[in-house]
């Protein structure tokens, strides 16, 4: 019987516990269900009728809700320590949190307006959200370069439709504002062939040299090239994330040996530790 005491690994201690409780599927489940539960809880606090016949219950609700955050964020903190802060997403839900405690009154009553930001959690919280999130932020810097491209394109074609348009057609082209706004539309192929294009090409018949070179460029040209930037961005971050949740989660084969390994190692330490409190006990008696 000793030696199976002694044998066996010691009980895992609260920080272990929490940790496989926020690791848990249930949990995360959970803390998705409450943050749908006050997204619709916050639209019905816009609808008079609503807030009439329930109450006090919404403002119950969202109460609720924010002190569920506040533990489920203060348990992440609590396992993971500094290592909390390392991770973009758990800074961006605490920010969010954080502006949901602020005083509903003075000074903070404008940003307590933003505790709507609080349905974005979902972002972080839902895989499927996070990749989608994290592969656009991964891939600003092409698009960036990609949308540079596409505002000198802009530009330059602003100024030549102002220059040779403007004259007959002051209320599409009349200034390089009206035209940047046109050539949005002509972009987006939004009526642009019946409502700008042909009243144009009446009074200038070469017009669709301006035009159709435009539309090539930047309908089919470039914006086909933000849409290959956000899939191979896409592919990249999924690749990472699974690379990450193969480096935390080890292999059923070496799960066992891991957490058999893991408690001789605690079992050593508090040996250890025995052996120390009996050797501190000698010196005290001598």
């Amino acid at each position: 019987m000793t030696g199976e005491a002694e044998g066996s690994a010691p009980a895992p201690n609260l920080r272990e516990r929490l940790r496989r409780i926020i690791d848990s599927p249930a949990f995360s489940n959970l803390v998705v269900a409450v943050i749908v539960i006050n997204a619709i809880d916050l639209g019905l606090q816009t609808w008079d009728d609503a807030v009439v016949v329930t109450g006090g219950i919404l403002l119950y609700v969202d109460e609720v809700c924010i002190a569920i955050f506040v533990v489920e964020l203060s348990m992440r903190g609590y396992v993971r320590r500094w290592r909390f802060f390392h991770n973009g997403w758990n800074i961006f839900d605490s920010i969010i949190v954080g502006i949901a405690l602020l005083p509903g009154a003075d000074a903070f009553s404008v940003l307590r307006a933003f505790r709507v930001l609080r349905i974005f959690r979902l972002l972080s919280q839902v895989s499927s959200m996070r990749l989608v999130s994290e592969s656009a932020i991964s891939a600003m810097p092409a698009l960036g370069s990609t949308f540079l491209v596409l505002a000198l394109v802009y530009y330059v074609f602003a100024i030549i439709c102002t220059s040779i348009f403007g004259s007959a057609f002051g209320q599409w082209f009349g200034n390089i504002g009206e035209s940047l706004y046109s050539l949005f539309q002509i972009m987006t192929l939004e009526s642009w062939s019946m409502g700008i294009v042909r009243p144009v090409r009446e009074v200038f018949p070469y017009a669709w040299l301006v035009f159709i070179p435009f539309i090539m460029l930047t309908a089919f040209l470039i914006l086909n090239i933000v849409v290959a930037i956000m899939v191979d961005s896409v592919n990249s971050t999924k690749a990472a994330m699974n690379r990450d949740e193969a480096a935390e989660s080890p292999t059923p084969e070496l799960a066992a040996p891991l957490a058999e390994l893991s408690g001789e190692i605690a079992r050593l330490s508090e040996e250890m530790r025995g052996l120390r409190r009996e050797v501190k006990a000698l010196k005290d008696g001598d």
